[in-house]
């Protein structure tokens, strides 16, 4: 029974818990500033060509990926960490780029009529108004980070698809559905806590026009 399995979900779920905040906060870190980068006058020529290179995350397999940065960097936490942080670079490059291209022309004139510089605009008005947007992409890059974890177990990173793996190989179904149910739940309370703090972050008129929209 699944019962039994128990005291290693709680353990390898702190693993898989660890590597997919870890490699997920490391790619926002990146990613934002990115997005952010890619959306000012002088780069929107080179923006194109930047989201392909960083969309090689979900153009080479996750697991030759997880297989080149192993032959890079060796077995374990780090190479694991790495891997997932390539995977979860784009959507949240991306929707950052895309949400502060909506912002509309008027409230940069706006902010420009005010006398806001450049930097106080793109805090006080772009980033507050792509803010849902960028949240539905660090929603999504952790949706494919938590599921990818798993696959990091193959390079010894640990997580809970030690269950699933070894659950296939010993033909042994709940040790299998063990890791899987647990892996979907990590996927489910990241997702909550993350539409939970996004109403936090995003101001109320935003999401009231957003909603409205």
């Amino acid at each position: 029974e699944m019962r039994y399995y128990v005291p290693d979900v709680i353990y390898l779920g702190q693993q898989h818990l660890e590597l997919a905040l870890v490699s997920g906060l490391a790619a926002i870190a990146v990613a934002i500033p990115l997005g952010v980068l890619f959306s000012r006058p002088t780069m929107q020529r080179y923006a194109e060509y930047c989201m392909q290179f960083l969309n090689i995350g979900a153009t080479i397999p996750t697991l030759a990926l997880l297989a080149m940065s192993m032959a890079f960097l060796g077995i374990g936490f780090i190479p694991s960490v790495f891997g997932l942080f390539v995977i979860t670079l784009l959507p949240v490059a991306r929707n950052t780029y895309v949400g502060l291209q909506a912002v509309p022309g008027f409230m940069h004139e706006t902010a420009r009529g005010m006398g806001m510089s450049e930097k106080q605009k793109l805090f006080r008005v772009e980033l507050p108004n792509a803010m849902s947007v960028i949240f539905a992409g660090i929603r999504t890059a952790f949706a494919l980070n938590i599921g990818t974890v798993p696959i990091a177990y193959l390079i010894g990173g640990g997580g809970l698809g030690e269950l699933v793996f070894m659950g296939i190989r010993l033909d042994d179904t709940p040790m299998m559905l063990a890791g899987a149910l647990a892996t979907a739940s990590i996927a489910v309370l990241i997702d909550i806590s993350l539409g939970a703090l996004s109403v936090l972050c995003i101001p109320k008129g935003i999401r009231l026009s957003t909603a409205n929209h």
